[in-house]
């Protein structure tokens, strides 16, 4: 078979009009709010955002949601509808230089200036704060658009005066008609070329853009330039995608709630779930060692005693795939991320710690009693350090009842869980009758 770069080489002239130097993608961005796919939750009608549009009170607002999903092309449609003037700025290349040019020219204007950021999240907190005075007296009309979650990267003062629309990824059937659109578009799309493209090709690239309408047209067009014969196939359309596209950035907010439902999915026992959401991050490419930190905290905050083999498989993981590295890691990431989720449950190390602290907090006295006190320095005896203290180990059971605690502090920190090996631990307590844990054979006093 003939290279896709060669193919694509091969067809020089494919694409032809005026805007046939625009990748697809731009070309076939929606001209209305009708055309506009998917988002229904917000912009059907009736709902919120539909309305502030259709009756010009939209206001200051941010778009939040994943790459692919239409932020921007919404937010220009927005601004397009309330019929004031607008500008865009990128906050990836444009400063506050830019920001004042832009104010002055509202001011010079006399008129509201809609004003939409993209990537709003890229500014500083410097940056932000220089664009709320204007914000709160109504020159500028700002519409943010990002992919990070704006309660963290957007500063609260500013937040305080948008209105938040969060927008999700496509669904695949939304995906397919935006391909089936630039297919069929004649003036914009890929119409004039007479393609013909499988019905199993166009289900992979609808399923595997991950809900992003910008790759999927991206990876159509290549497909499209490679086609002999303009037949794209199944094998073309894999070809031109080249690995499985997975919306995943380290620094956005997916990484986060990836991490999420993978914690949760061991923590609530679910195997197939938390190797899928391990298999997402390996994938893209995740840091292993931000993966092998998590599982060593959740080895101790949700398997904990019920299985103390835990933390020595997390740990012995973490330390493996330092050694072994990428891809060979993923197989172990897998059988302790398994080993994990399998595991019985206890979260009562979390819950002691977190009930000692709180006593402390509280004013609990926090004195070592004298007879706990080290000993081992002259004059130690004298004030009465290690006076009356007990040694366990020359009582039966190696346990005897007395003060561990400061004087005046009473409260049961640990309360064991009934699941594994932790249910089979007894705990002798001073206001318990004694009941020792007996040695194994071979193990005398």
């Amino acid at each position: 078979m003939i290279p896709m770069a060669e193919r694509m080489r091969a067809q020089p002239g494919l694409f032809s009009g005026p805007s046939a130097d625009l990748p697809l993608a731009a070309r076939m961005r929606p001209r209305s709010l009708d055309e506009l796919v998917g988002q229904r939750a917000i912009l059907a009608p009736g709902q919120p955002l539909r309305r502030a549009v259709e009756s010009g009170q939209t206001g200051s607002l941010v778009l939040w949601g994943p790459p692919g999903s239409g932020k921007t092309t919404l937010a220009r449609l927005i601004a397009q509808a309330s019929g004031a003037h607008w500008e865009g700025v990128s906050a990836v290349t444009e400063g506050l230089a830019d920001l004042k040019q832009v104010v002055a020219r509202a001011r010079a204007g006399g008129g509201r200036t809609i004003l939409i950021v993209d990537e709003i999240h890229r500014w500083s907190k410097s940056q932000q704060a220089a664009l709320l005075p204007h914000v709160e007296e109504g020159l500028i009309t700002l519409i943010g658009v990002t992919s990070e979650n704006p309660y963290f990267d957007i500063i609260a003062p500013l937040r305080s005066r948008l209105r938040i629309f969060r927008l999700e990824g496509l669904e695949p059937a939304d995906v397919r008609l935006i391909l089936e659109r630039a297919l069929a578009d004649q003036e914009r799309g890929l119409g004039a070329l007479d393609l013909s493209i499988d019905e199993d090709a166009l289900d992979l690239l609808a399923t595997t853009a991950a809900g992003d309408a910008r790759t999927a047209l991206n990876v159509l067009e290549a497909a499209a330039r490679a086609a002999p014969a303009r037949q794209v196939t199944t094998e073309i359309v894999r070809e031109a995608m080249q690995a499985r596209q997975v919306r995943y950035d380290r620094q956005a907010d997916d990484h986060y709630q990836t991490i999420s439902a993978f914690i949760k999915s061991i923590r609530g026992s679910d195997p197939d779930a938390a190797i899928f959401w391990l298999a997402k991050m390996v994938v893209a490419g995740e840091d292993v060692r931000f993966i092998t930190r998590r599982l060593l905290i959740l080895a101790s905050e949700d398997v904990g005693n019920a299985e103390p083999q835990a933390l020595v498989v997390a740990q012995a993981a973490a330390q493996a795939v330092e050694v072994v590295g990428y891809p060979e890691a993923e197989l172990i990431l897998a059988q302790a991320t398994l080993y994990l989720a399998l595991a019985p449950k206890s979260n009562s190390a979390l819950r002691a710690i977190n009930a000692a602290k709180a006593a402390i907090e509280r004013g609990a006295n926090t004195e070592v009693p004298l007879h706990l006190r080290n000993a081992s320095f002259g004059g130690a005896h004298g004030l009465g350090y290690g006076r009356d203290y007990r040694y366990p180990h020359d009582h039966p059971g190696h346990w005897i009842a007395q003060q561990y605690l400061p004087d005046g502090v009473a409260e049961r920190f640990y309360e064991p869980s009934d699941q594994g090996w932790e249910a089979t631990r007894p705990i002798p307590r001073p206001d318990l009758p004694p009941t020792p844990s007996p040695l194994p054979e071979g193990k005398g006093h």
